[in-house]
C-alpha cells in the first residue's frame, strides 16, 4: 500500500558529556535519518491484505444495499451482480435468483434478442449469469451465446465486440456455438486476429483504431481499452504474435501511469478515472501478474492505493474522478468488482473471469469439450478454426469425418492447398506435432535429446511432448528420438494413449484384460512388450478399430488412420468443441 512520507524530527539532548553527547547525537541523528531514506527509497509495494478485504466488504455492503433488484443492464444489472458474486461477500441467494427472473422476463419479452447491433449486450448478459451460477444457453429456452457465434455482427461495433465476446464464452469454457444466420461463422481465433489487429502503434488500444481499416500511425492507446484487450488475450498467451502484443501493452499502460499510481480515460475530459484503474488491475489479474507488480506502482502509490483515493469518506462508495461529487454508482460498481479481482488473486482463488468455480444454482448443460474431471489442467479443447475445412483426395475416403474435424481444429494439415495424402505415412516428429496440438498443449522445454536439432522446426513440439511424457526416446536408445523416423502402428497407439491418460483417460488394464483384447488378432504375439497394454487399451475403447484380422503392430501407420486415432480418442476425452 502506499506509504506517506510523513516528516519525523529527532531532537538531540545535551548531556554533561558536553560536546562528545553532542555528536553522538548528531551521529545517531544523521545514521536514523540515513535509515529511514534508504527504507522510503525502497518500495513496499505489498498489497496491505486487512485493508484490501476491508475495502471490499464495504464496496460489496454499498452495492448491495443500492442495488436492491438488479437488472439487464449496464448499471445496476450484470456488474453488480459480477462483482458481489465474486467477491466473496455474503449474498442471499435470492438475489441472484431475482436477477435471473429479470433475465428471463427481459428475454422472453424481446425474443432472445437482446440488441441487433450491439452484441456485447449478449457478452455482459453471459457474464452476468454464469456469475450467479445460470446457464446462459438455456434461459427462457434461448441460448444467448448463439448470437457470438456470428462474427460479422459481433464486430460491427468494433473492437469491444470480439474483446468481450472471448471473456464471456472464455468464463466458463463456452463453445462458440454454430450461428446458421451467420455469413461469417465465428472462431476463437478469428476474434483474437481481429483484437491484434487493431492494436495501436503505441501498444495499447482505443474504440475507433482500425475501424475502416488499417490502424493509422497516429493512433494512441486508451487505458480502459488496453486493459480490457489484455483481459481478453490474457488465456492465448502462447498463441502466435499474442505475447509480443500483451508485453507491448504492459510496457504501454506502465508509460502512462501517473504519479498517484492511475489513468485518465476518454470519457473523463483526461482526469483520471477510477475505471481506468479497475481495468488494469482486472488485466494484470487475469494474466497470473501481481497488482503490485514494480511496473505499477508510481511514486509509492499502487494500484490498490489509486483506487481507495476515489473512495466515499464513511461509505463504500466511490467517485468517478476525484473532482466528481458524491457517490457514483457505476465506478462503484467497478470498483468493488477491481478490488475482488484483486482480492482474489492474493488469495490464490480463480480470476474475476474464469468462473468454473461459481455455485451453479441450476443443473448446467454439458459444455461440449469441456473434458473429463481428471484431465491435466493444462488440455485446451480441440476447437474449430476454420468451418468445413475439407480436401480434395479425401471426398469420398473412409476417414474423411476424422480428417475434415482434425484439419477445421488446426490439428492436421494438408500436403498441398488441397490434398490431405491419406495413404501416405507419419514420421515421429510429424506425430509429436500433431498430438501436442490436438491437445492444446503451450510450448514447454523437453528432453534434449542428441538427435534432435534445437534449430529444427519439430524441436518444440518433440520437448512439448517429452515434458507431458507422451514421447520418449526409442527402444534401442533413450537418447534418441529419431524425428524422422517413420511411426509406427505400435508407437502411434502407445502415444495417443498416454495423450488419452492426459486427458483424463484411465489407460490401466490388467494383464488377463491385455491378453483377451490382443488375442483376437492373429499376430498379437509380434506386439512389443512395451506396447501391449496401451495397444490393447486403444483397442478396448474404439480408438483403434478392431474390424480387421491382424495388428500388424510395426507396420507404418498412414496419414488417415492417425486421424481417424486422434479423432476418436479426443471423442472419447469429451475434447471435441
Amino acid at each position: 500500500m502506499h506509504i506517506n512520507g510523513n516528516a519525523m524530527r529527532y531532537g538531540a539532548r545535551r548531556t554533561d558529556g558536553g560536546n562528545r553527547s553532542d555528536r553522538q547525537a548528531r551521529i545517531i541523528t544523521l545514521l536514523l535519518v540515513i535509515a529511514l531514506m534508504t527504507q522510503m527509497a525502497m518500495p513496499a509495494f505489498a498489497v496491505d491484505k486487512a485493508a484490501l478485504d476491508k475495502a471490499v466488504t464495504g464496496a460489496a455492503a454499498h452495492i448491495l444495499t443500492t442495488v436492491k433488484s438488479p437488472i439487464v443492464g449496464s448499471v445496476g444489472g450484470e456488474w453488480a451482480v459480477i462483482g458481489l458474486a465474486r467477491s466473496g461477500h455474503s449474498v442471499p441467494d435470492a438475489y441472484y435468483e431475482n436477477y435471473y427472473r429479470a433475465v428471463e422476463k427481459e428475454v422472453k419479452a424481446v425474443q432472445g434478442v437482446l440488441h441487433d447491433k450491439k452484441y456485447t449486450e449478449y457478452s455482459r448478459v453471459i457474464l452476468g449469469l454464469t456469475a450467479a451460477g445460470y446457464d446462459p444457453r438455456d434461459v427462457g429456452g434461448y441460448d444467448l451465446t448463439v448470437p457470438l457465434g456470428d462474427y460479422d455482427k459481433t464486430i460491427w461495433q468494433g473492437i469491444n465486440g470480439p474483446i468481450w465476446a472471448l471473456i464471456a464464452l472464455d468464463s466458463l469454457d463456452y463453445a462458440i456455438p454454430m450461428n446458421p444466420e451467420a455469413a461469417t461463422q465465428a472462431t476463437r481465433e478469428l476474434y483474437i486476429a481481429e483484437i491484434l489487429r487493431r492494436q495501436t502503434p503505441d501498444g495499447g488500444w482505443n474504440l475507433t483504431a482500425g475501424a475502416d481499416g488499417a490502424v493509422g500511425a497516429r493512433e494512441k492507446g486508451d487505458a480502459d481499452l488496453t486493459g480490457m484487450a489484455l483481459q481478453a488475450l490474457a488465456k492465448y498467451q502462447d498463441r502466435p504474435g499474442v505475447k509480443s502484443a500483451s508485453d507491448k501493452a504492459l510496457a504501454f499502460l506502465s508509460g502512462i501511469q501517473d504519479d498517484k499510481g492511475g489513468f485518465s480515460n476518454s470519457f473523463s475530459a483526461g482526469a483520471s478515472a477510477v475505471e481506468s484503474t479497475v481495468q488494469v488491475i482486472v488485466a494484470l489479474c487475469e494474466m497470473g501478474i501481481s497488482v503490485d507488480d514494480a511496473r505499477f506502482v508510481k511514486n509509492g502509490y499502487s494500484l490498490i492505493d489509486n483506487i481507495l483515493l476515489y473512495q466515499i469518506a464513511g461509505s463504500g462508495g466511490y467517485r468517478h474522478t476525484f473532482d466528481s461529487d458524491g457517490n457514483d454508482l457505476m465506478a462503484s460498481e467497478q470498483a468493488l468488482y477491481g478490488l475482488a479481482a484483486a482480492k482474489r488473486a492474493g488469495e490464490g482463488r480463480g480470476s474475476l473471469y474464469r468462473m468454473a468455480d461459481t455455485v451453479k444454482r441450476v443443473a448446467f448443460k454439458q459444455i461440449p469439450g469441456s473434458g473429463l474431471p481428471g484431465k491435466h489442467a493444462d488440455i485446451r479443447k480441440a476447437e474449430v478454426k476454420e468451418p468445413g475445412k475439407t480436401f480434395s483426395d479425401v471426398r469420398n475416403h473412409g476417414n474423411k469425418a476424422a480428417i475434415d474435424g482434425l484439419a477445421s481444429r488446426g490439428v492436421i494439415g494438408g500436403r498441398g492447398a488441397d490434398s490431405f495424402d491419406p495413404d501416405a505415412t507419419m514420421t515421429r516428429a510429424e506425430f509429436a506435432a500433431i498430438v501436442t496440438r490436438a491437445l492444446g498443449l503451450p510450448n514447454k522445454p523437453g528432453a534434449a535429446f542428441v538427435d534432435v536439432d534445437a534449430s529444427a522446426w519439430y524441436a518444440q513440439t518433440v520437448g512439448t511432448a517429452f515434458y507431458y511424457e507422451l514421447v520418449g526416446g526409442t527402444s534401442t536408445s533413450p537418447a534418441m528420438y529419431t524425428p524422422d523416423g517413420t511411426i509406427t502402428r505400435q508407437e502411434a497407439a502407445v502415444m495417443t494413449a498416454r495423450a488419452a491418460r492426459l486427458a483424463g483417460m484411465d489407460t490401466a488394464m490388467g494383464e488377463g484384460a491385455v491378453r483377451d483384447v490382443l488375442a483376437q488378432f492373429d499376430d498379437y504375439r509380434s506386439v512389443a512388450e512395451w506396447a501391449a497394454p496401451l495397444m490393447a487399451f486403444c483397442y478396448a475403447e474404439g480408438i483403434l478399430d478392431d474390424a480387421a484380422l491382424t495388428v500388424e503392430p510395426t507396420a507404418a501407420i498412414r496419414r488417415c488412420e492417425v486421424a481417424e486415432m486422434l479423432y476418436r480418442m479426443l471423442d472419447r476425452a469429451d475434447l471435441l468443441a
